[in-house]
């Protein structure tokens, strides 16, 4: 034996003894719960700016409490409330105060309608009395109470009610809506799924007239779903579903007063055809409400006030884009009703304030960098608060800046991902930070500095269950593709050796403005990637063209043509990294979910001398399957655009597959219809193209419940050894 083998020998036993001191990770750890963090649920914080409420839950009692906490020393000052000593109700798993604080909305029971949609069982609980009252027998939607907590309107039926609480007395607002039909109140599927809210009424700073959207759904066409069920015969889910290009709800704007009882439809001083209402909310006026209309390619938005007294309106602002403006909740109306407003007007999303009369005042943040987060004003310090990508697009951090957009400062240290949540009077923050490295810590700050107070909570303990594991670091960098520098991040086994080969699995989602390169803690597939990379895989994950916080150019460069550019850098960004020496270029696969699912199926066929699997969970197989909001943002109308349609839709690529490809489906998918898959598999068979694929009886996009996560996982992950481990040792899970 040669002398100079003995360091590599020597190490070679160390790092055998340490690894066979560390356990590996495997899929029944993952979903079981094994890693779960622990957090703050439910944090409120109350008007008197000094203390904050979460909601706790006893395990062993079955008890839920609503308790309060002191800002500064963070000690429990009270229970406010006890589920144990309430014999109305069970328990509840959320709450919500009204205005004043002196009531709260309990909810005791839940049933999923759509993604973000409940129909609930819901309490008012009067905090000064300890009256309990039952909102209805009937199971609601988004229950609201007034300001001044006398009454609370709610939804049922299609139609839209309010209950007086000290008469008991229910009025019936709305009589004709019709499921399937018209819907006054709550929004429909297409609005609930891409503008991304459900209360469509809102009440006045008077408590005496409620705002709300009616929908007439009339001419929108069925999509129905059979529900398979245990029962003998399967049933019919049949709901109202716009794809691009079909007719969408007629909306329109009505006030009802709750004095004179009467209900109007609201004007504004413009005829729109085919146009959204994403957004209303009343001022801190009464009598003026706000209302946002956009047309129906959505690259144009108009910012009315209404005048509920003289029936008048004014358009305030109006923001044009060459590709599509978002929508988003940070309208903010000041004491002089002038307003704050968040923007890319000049090519970053950045925050503007703007006079009541829509006369600009100044732009407030500036810089190529984005506004991720708007978190309020503070009107006695003349200070807006924020979150911002300032200190690295994958990194988040909480700023303040003055009004006239003076003195921004940074308010959190640790590089990450940090976001605040404010007490009332902005003296204080609670910050909730993570990184690749450390999972969530909780940590009280003053808002003025942004000076550490206390630490709250932190996962410590995880963090000492994980030592226990064989983990890899992400490593974070950037990858230059088609002439753009890309965030990237890699995991490598534990005993990475540069001169061995590995197989390189490949994730992404790619949808417009998302992002999954981002310096924060593990989700469930990072364990996933972390269970690959130690049986042998190199997991990365690329931010290709398309993706956000890079800048509105670098977002809306895949306009009119979703899947064109962001398969070419998948596609290039594989041939680069196929090009090192450890990496094996002979085995390279990619997977996606949903949008990413959509994206590995045109990455294999397209890229077929480069991939040789690839998985997809839930894709959209062609932009004419999917919903009028989402896929006209980007893509206008398939009348408009049908070569953007087709030229981009794997449906109609089927013909170069070469590699393996596994499919996968929930036959309960509201969001991207099973129909995709059928599709899909009808085009590959008649194409002659083998393949293999699942469906997950009655599931909807998330694909879950029960066993069914780890079954889905273990199918995915026995696909990837078979079709890219085949040079591997991996163990069974």
């Amino acid at each position: 034996m040669k002398l100079k083998q003995l360091p590599a020998i020597l190490a070679f036993l160390i790092t055998s003894l340490v690894f066979s001191q560390e356990k590996q990770i495997t899929l029944q750890d993952i979903w079981t719960g094994q890693f779960r963090t622990e957090g703050m649920q439910a944090l409120h914080s109350m008007e008197n700016g000094n203390q904050y409420s979460v909601l706790n839950f006893d395990r062993d009692s079955g008890t839920s409490t609503i308790d309060i906490y002191d800002y500064v020393t963070l000690k429990k000052v009270k229970t406010l409330i006890s589920s144990a000593d309430i014999v109305e109700i069970q328990g509840f798993f959320d709450y919500k105060f009204n205005a004043d604080e002196s009531k709260l909305i309990l909810t005791t029971k839940s049933e999923p309608v759509f993604r973000h949609s409940t129909l609930g069982e819901y309490y008012i609980y009067d905090i000064a009395s300890k009256k309990v009252t039952k909102v209805s027998d009937d199971l609601v939607q988004e229950p609201t109470l007034s300001p001044d907590g006398a009454k609370i309107a709610y939804g049922f039926n299609n139609n839209l009610f309010v209950k007086d609480l000290k008469s008991g007395n229910v009025e019936q607002i709305t009589t004709d809506g019709e499921k399937n039909k018209i819907i006054n109140g709550i929004t429909d599927w297409v609005y609930e799924e891409e503008f991304a809210f459900v209360r469509a009424f809102d009440w006045n700073a008077d408590s005496n007239q409620i705002a709300f959207i009616r929908f007439d759904e009339s001419d929108v066409p069925e999509f129905s779903m059979d529900v398979y069920g245990s029962d003998l015969y399967q049933t019919q889910h049949v709901f109202k579903y716009p794809k691009a290009g079909e007719a969408n709800s007629k909306v329109s704007l009505h006030l009802y007063d709750l004095s004179s009882k009467n209900a109007k439809e609201l004007k504004v001083d413009k005829v729109y055809k085919d146009f959204y209402i994403p957004r209303l909310e009343w001022t801190n006026d009464a009598n003026v409400l706000s209302v946002q209309f956009m047309n129906r390619h959505q690259n144009e938005l108009d910012l009315w006030m209404i005048d509920t007294n003289t029936m008048t309106s004014k358009n305030v602002l109006a923001e044009k884009d060459k590709a599509y403006i978002d929508v988003t909740d940070n309208l903010t109306f000041l004491n002089d009703n002038s307003f704050i407003w968040t923007s890319e007007l000049d090519g970053f999303n950045h925050i503007y304030h703007y006079a009541k009369d829509g006369r600009l005042i100044n732009q407030v943040t500036k810089g190529n960098w984005e506004v991720t987060d708007y978190y309020g004003f503070n009107e006695k310090a003349n200070t807006i608060y924020f979150q911002s990508t300032e200190n690295g697009s994958i990194n988040r951090d909480v700023y303040s800046i003055k009004l006239s957009g003076k003195s921004k400062k940074r308010l959190t240290e640790k590089t990450g991902t940090n976001s605040a949540s404010f007490s009332a009077d902005f003296a204080y923050f609670i910050n909730t930070f993570s990184s690749a490295t450390t999972p969530y810590e909780y940590t009280l700050h003053q808002s003025k500095s942004g000076k550490l107070i206390k630490n709250i909570q932190d996962n410590k303990s995880l963090t000492k269950q994980l030592d226990g594991y064989v983990m890899s670091k992400k490593e974070f960098s950037t990858i230059s593709i088609n002439g753009n520098d890309l965030n990237m991040w890699t995991i490598k086994p534990k005993d990475f050796d540069a001169n061995k080969e590995y197989p390189l699995f490949m994730y992404q989602y790619s949808g417009p403005g998302s992002q999954q390169v981002a310096n924060r803690w593990n989700g469930s597939n990072d364990y996933w990637y972390q269970m690959l990379a130690q049986e042998g895989y190199i997991v990365v994950c690329i931010d290709g063209r398309g993706t956000g916080f890079k800048g509105a150019d670098f977002k809306k460069v895949t306009q009119n043509e979703l899947g064109k550019y962001e398969v070419e850098d998948q596609i290039a960004a594989a041939k680069q990294l196929g090009e090192l020496d450890y990496i094996d270029n002979s085995r390279i696969g990619i997977w996606g979910w949903s949008y990413g699912g959509f994206m590995s199926s045109n990455a294999l066929f397209k890229g077929n001398d480069v991939f040789k699997m690839a998985i997809a969970v839930a894709p959209v197989t062609s932009w004419r399957f999917y919903d009028s909001i989402y896929t006209e943002r980007y893509m206008t109308t398939p009348q408009e655009n049908p070569s953007g349609y087709d030229e981009n839709s794997p449906i109609n690529h089927v013909d170069q597959l070469k590699g393996d490809f596994l499919l996968i489906h929930g036959s309960g998918d509201d969001n991207v219809h099973v129909q995709n898959t059928m599709r899909m598999v009808e085009a590959l068979v008649q194409a002659d193209k083998q393949f293999e694929w699942m469906i997950y009886p009655d599931k909807n996009h998330g694909i879950y419940g029960g066993n069914t996560r780890l079954h889905l996982y273990k199918k995915m992950t026995n696909f990837i050894h078979k079709t890219l481990g085949d040079k591997l040792e991996v163990s069974k899970n």
